[in-house]
């Protein structure tokens, strides 16, 4: 029986970049990824991908951004005064922040340069501008 939108899947799959690096995969979770096709849980491409796949079928993806995370946005780069952070953590190039949103939600966001006054931060998410591979496998 072919998925269709608003049926419950069960996926296993492997997330890779173009360099071949795996970004994320189901066994790091412990098994498939259970979500209602359709329904906009998971990132687009991955969710239309599945429409019209059946138990035991397997294929392999390429998401352009515009499929997967979004283009980079250069207006997600900010500059935050250094006073807005935590005095009692050092600052680095590189770190990630987890940064809360008014309603709870937290999103990664990452530490782009360190200046005397100001922190440079990409609120972007990591995989944005990204190109992504994904082999996917319908297993309920």
């Amino acid at each position: 029986m072919a998925i269709k939108k608003g049926d419950k899947v069960k996926v296993e799959y492997t997330g890779t970049l173009a360099d071949g690096t795996v970004f994320d995969t189901s066994e790091r979770h412990g098994g498939p990824l259970e979500f209602e096709a359709g329904a906009g849980k998971v990132i687009k491409g991955f969710d239309e991908a599945l429409i019209g796949m059946s138990v035991g079928h397997e294929k392999s993806i390429t998401l352009a951004p515009a499929d997967a995370y979004g283009e980079h946005n250069p207006q997600m780069v900010q500059q935050v005064p250094r006073s807005e952070l935590p005095a009692d953590k050092e600052i680095k190039p590189g770190m990630m922040l987890m940064v809360g949103l008014p309603d709870g939600q937290q999103f990664p966001a990452k530490i782009t340069d360190v200046k005397e006054d100001i922190v440079i931060i990409d609120f972007n998410h990591p995989l944005a501008g990204q190109t992504l591979h994904f082999k996917l496998k319908v297993v309920a």
